[in-house]
């Protein structure tokens, strides 16, 4: 017996290859100019889809869910979080929440060390120079940066991304420590010799370099305060490739401009894709490396991405619970 496909709208462009996948699989409608839907825009396509296919740019809170259609029953998230989808609400009106969680661990690791190592030895600042002329030759005082080797790094959450970077942050002879809500395994620390710390004030006074892993949460909002960031040593570097929520921004540019902070380097923010004029200037001047949220930016991981939402919706369609299924859990 044939059955009639499900309407799978997307709120984004994805691979082409996935696209086309789902048009064999699906009653496939896509959002073509690529740019994010409007709420009103959201509110339409939930009215309308058995599946929606959301990405992070895309917030979905209870007022919006509400505007749900009985039909709309599954929303396979294009996404390692679901930080912009309130999975509580939608769980209350039955519709099933999915992500994609696993397919960036390497990626996001390979990026978070290129970005330690960009800071540390200022290639954002020495890719400008020769296009701009100011290159004259070399000279033993110029352009000086810091070795990272036998550094001590702080990874705040050590997750598979705050792992994968630690592994990479041995190769490079940097010291491992970390900061979690319970220790790693004994088998994960001494295969890198890792030093947990239960106090993150205390990890921050005493770490030459930072950097972020945790989800973005209630409890971890500017997790990074003001007060958390003045513990940081003045030549200390602090990167985030994780959610820009987790510090905050004010404080960050504050102490940058005041040369409070040796250097950061950003890939996610607060207000995104908002960042800040002041923000921007220090980036002008080599203070900052602001990137334009592309840690997950590789070929494989967003194919791997679709592979996953496309499973999650078969599994979904054919009366099972999708492997990828999200739960929160009562209270939380």
């Amino acid at each position: 017996m044939n059955r009639e496909k499900p309407l799978v709208i997307l709120t984004r462009r994805l691979p082409e290859g996935i696209e086309t996948r789902m048009h064999e699989l699906f009653n496939l409608e896509r959002n073509i100019s690529d740019q994010p839907m409007s709420r009103e825009a959201l509110g339409e396509a939930m009215q309308r889809a058995k599946v929606l296919v959301p990405t992070i740019t895309d917030r979905i809170d209870a007022d919006l869910l509400a505007l749900a259609g009985p039909q709309l029953k599954l929303i396979a998230n294009f996404g390692n979080g679901t930080d912009n989808i309130d999975v509580a609400a939608a769980m209350k009106r039955g519709i099933t929440v999915t992500n994609t969680p696993g397919v960036l661990t390497e990626d996001m690791a390979d990026f978070t060390m290129a970005l330690i190592v960009a800071v540390a030895r200022r290639f954002v600042e020495g890719v400008r120079v020769i296009p701009g002329g100011q290159w004259h030759g070399w000279s033993p005082g110029w352009m000086l940066g810091h070795r990272i080797h036998g550094k001590r790094l702080g990874i705040i959450g050590m997750g598979r991304i705050g792992l994968a970077v630690a592994r990479r942050a041995r190769a490079f002879g940097l010291q491992v420590h970390y900061h979690n809500r319970r220790p790693a395994p004994k088998r994960i620390e001494e295969e890198l010799q890792a030093t947990y710390w239960d106090s993150l004030d205390r990890m921050l006074a005493r770490m030459d370099i930072v950097t972020v892993h945790c989800p973005h949460t209630p409890a971890t909002f500017h997790l990074l305060s003001g007060r958390r960031l003045k513990l940081l040593k003045p030549e200390a570097i602090l990167v985030n490739t994780a959610r820009g929520e987790i510090i905050d921004t004010e404080a960050l540019t504050e102490m940058l401009d005041t040369s409070q902070l040796a250097g950061a380097a950003l890939d996610v923010y607060e207000h995104e894709p908002a960042i800040g004029s002041r923000l921007v200037k220090l980036a002008e001047q080599g203070k900052v490396a602001l990137m334009p949220h592309m840690g997950s930016s590789t070929v494989e991981s967003r194919n791997e991405m679709g592979e996953k939402v496309i499973i999650n919706i078969k599994t979904y369609i054919d009366g099972h619970t999708p492997p990828d299924r999200v739960l929160v859990l009562p209270g939380a």
